[in-house]
């Protein structure tokens, strides 16, 4: 895609965003009181599934920095020592990387000084975010989720970094799973990213991986979703528009107004959906509350 297309392409989504329901909320607008309601009755076997992966305390290609935990509690001897003691310990980690999962907050994206809406990118401070923050879901995100296979649909274990999904692929995965993705759902696209590092090993996902084509963000804004989770970046690498990085991410974050979760594991989900034989479910994501917060680690958990 040339940058000229591109930029056609975010000022149309743009416009269309700010027409929608609750432009300061961005596509949360979409998921209604009673659309919630609706995506209750979708738990029918009473199953649960996370759709996190475990945090990588271990450096790898993918993920240079990451995730510490450390006990800080008990101290050497105490543990079997009388009387009352805790195990206590302390995690950090790196939100945006690319190997553990976590949610977008709308600040996350700055596109020609701006954020979603306008909001001027200089909000963003060395304090942290004064806008667009993850305090913008601190109740949640709760709805019907969908999980469209895209190597289900091409009889692939996996797509191969540097692949793209189109829109085309997300029509044919929900003909061929019987699903169709409506207004205020939680898209969940699975590439096999999770599985291919499983399988052959960790890689430089940030120079190589399978996500979605920018052109097909507009089948994002037609059916009205709330949110877009990947298990992988949702963007592919290369970028499809070699001018701007994270096309995906522009338009979806920058333009709609969309929370993306990026670097899922659907692998656990997968199995029960086709044992089940059905592909939607009731969806709960609850980040953290971090004032002030680009984003957050997160644990989406699928209700069925």
């Amino acid at each position: 895609m040339s940058e000229a297309a591109f930029r056609s392409l975010y000022r149309q989504l743009r416009e269309q965003a700010l027409d929608g329901p609750d432009p300061g909320r961005g596509a949360l607008g979409h998921l209604t009181p009673e659309r919630v309601v609706a995506a209750a009755t979708e738990v029918r076997a009473g199953r649960t599934v996370s759709l996190a992966a475990p945090l990588e305390t271990t450096p790898g290609p993918d993920d240079p920095q990451p995730a510490t935990h450390r006990m800080t509690a008990p101290a050497p001897g105490e543990a079997d020592a009388p009387g009352l003691h805790f195990a206590l310990d302390r995690f950090a980690m790196n939100v945006h990387g690319d190997a553990d999962s976590h949610l977008d907050a709308l600040c996350h994206v700055m596109f020609d000084g701006e954020l979603y809406g306008g909001v001027p990118a200089s909000s963003v401070t060395p304090d942290g975010a004064g806008a667009l923050t993850s305090d913008l879901v601190r109740d949640g995100i709760v709805g019907r989720g969908v999980l469209l296979d895209v190597p289900r649909l091409r009889q692939v274990p996996w797509l191969e970094p540097g692949d793209h999904v189109t829109a085309d692929d997300l029509v044919a995965a929900e003909a061929a799973q019987g699903v169709t993705v409506g207004p205020g759902d939680l898209l969940f696209v699975r590439v096999g990213h999770r599985r291919r590092r499983r399988s052959l090993g960790a890689w430089n996902a940030a120079q190589a991986r399978a996500g979605l084509h920018p052109a097909a963000v507009p089948f994002l804004a037609e059916r009205r979703v709330t949110a877009l989770g990947s298990d992988g970046n949702n963007d592919t690498a290369p970028s499809a528009v070699a001018e701007v990085p994270f096309p995906v991410h522009v338009l979806a974050m920058n333009a709609l107004g969309l929370h993306l979760m990026d670097y899922l594991n659907f692998e656990e989900l997968v199995p029960v959906c086709a044992q089940l034989r059905r592909w939607h479910f009731l969806c709960v994501v609850a980040p953290l509350r971090i004032p002030a917060a680009t984003g957050s680690p997160v644990n989406p958990i699928a209700v069925l």
